[in-house]
This record gives C-alpha cells, sequence and structure tokens, in this order.
C-alpha cells in the first residue's frame, strides 16, 4: 500500500503514530510512504499514485473515507488571508476555496509557513475563526481517505483515534528546529487541532461542500 500524508506539522502526532504502528506491523514491508503539500497529494490520490492518504476536504467527496481528519474550532493560526492582491496558495486547496466561500480577498497563506509568519507577528484574518464566527462550527481542512485497503485504513484510523501520541522530544526538537519555530510553540499550535470528524466534524464539512458547489 501507498500511502501519503500532508507534510505539515499538523499532521506530526499521526506520523510519529504511523512510524511506531508500521514497526510493530507484519505487514511494514508492504507499506510506502509518502509526503507532500495538500494540493500534491490530493493529485496522487486522484491518479492512483497513492492507494490512500490525507487529502484536502474539498476532494474528499470523491473517495470513501475514514472518521479521521484535521480539524479546528474557531483558530487554527496556520491559514490566514493576509493584506494584499488576491492569490491563492499553490500548496491548498481547501483553503483557497474557503477563502471564496467566506468571500475574503488577498493572499491565502497556509501550513508551516503561515504558522511562523504567525509567530513572528503577521497579521491577517484566520479562516477558521472566521468560518466558526458564521457557522458555529469547527472546519475540516482535511481527511484521510482511500481507494482501496479498505480494511487497513479503517483499522489505521480508528487505532489513531483511540489513544493520543506522544512526540518524543528528539523529534519534537527536530521538527521545530526544521521549521524555525520553538518546541513550545509548537506543542501549543497542536493544541489547536483534533483529529476526529465528530457530528459537528461533518455538519461543518457537508455544509462547506454545499456553498462551494
Amino acid at each position: 500500500m501507498i500511502f501519503g500524508s500532508i507534510s505539515y506539522l499538523n499532521l506530526l502526532p499521526f506520523q510519529v503514530f504511523l512510524k511506531k504502528h508500521l514497526k510493530h506491523s507484519s505487514s511494514k514491508m508492504a507499506f510506502n510512504y509518502k509526503r507532500d503539500v495538500p494540493s500534491a497529494i490530493n493529485k496522487a490520490l486522484r491518479k492512483g499514485h497513492i492507494n490512500a492518504g490525507f487529502i484536502s476536504s474539498i476532494e474528499s467527496s470523491r473517495y470513501r473515507c475514514t472518521d479521521l481528519g484535521i480539524i479546528a474550532n474557531k483558530m487554527v493560526y496556520s491559514v490566514f488571508v493576509i493584506a494584499g492582491a488576491s492569490k491563492s496558495d499553490k500548496e491548498s486547496a481547501t483553503s483557497n476555496q474557503l477563502a471564496k466561500v467566506l468571500n475574503l480577498h488577498g493572499e491565502v497563506l497556509i501550513g508551516d509557513k503561515a504558522l511562523k509568519y504567525y509567530l513572528e507577528g503577521g497579521k491577517g484574518i484566520d479562516l477558521s475563526q472566521e468560518w466558526y464566527k458564521q457557522t458555529q462550527l469547527p472546519f475540516v481542512f482535511g481527511r484521510l481517505c482511500f481507494n482501496c485497503y479498505e480494511k487497513r485504513v479503517q483499522t489505521i484510523a480508528k487505532t489513531f483515534i483511540k489513544k493520543p501520541t506522544r512526540i518524543p522530544q528528539y523529534i519534537l526538537k527536530k521538527e521545530a528546529k526544521k521549521r524555525g519555530i520553538s518546541p513550545k510553540s509548537l506543542l501549543w499550535y497542536l493544541e489547536h487541532i483534533s483529529y476526529k470528524m465528530d457530528y459537528k466534524a461533518k455538519k461543518s464539512l457537508k455544509l462547506f461542500l454545499k456553498l462551494s458547489t
């Protein structure tokens, strides 16, 4: 199975979990892992280059999906519209569409670069917070979907949801250094991300997809 994952910090807990899960799995040798930005993972699943992965929520209606997502309630701190000429982020699909749904104009900025921008004092409109203001719902940025290997993918998703994953200090420091932020800021950021697609998250995604048609 070829598994795709968004290469942002918001999925670091899952990446750590998956590494541990595979370490104790007899199917490790048959498992390949690909990380990239959301738009590239979307394309890879669409073309069949991967069998399952976290994709942009705007693309999720095309596939069978698990109850595992990338969800923010109110502020997310890594998805902004900032002042300037209207410009999409080439790494994004969902956030570009969300800006349109919310009728916000400016430059869309997502991911780790957006988090660093905020931590360094940058100003902008947090798209997750703006969505909450208008809907009173959390926002689903991504979702774990698949085109085959349903049993294996569902097992991975359910196992991850059951028990929070602790990030070892050496990984925390390594990933923070790579992004130019502090380990403390990284952990603070992850406190604003959840992964279980509960009733409100599903309701929110359904509304977003409806408004996007």
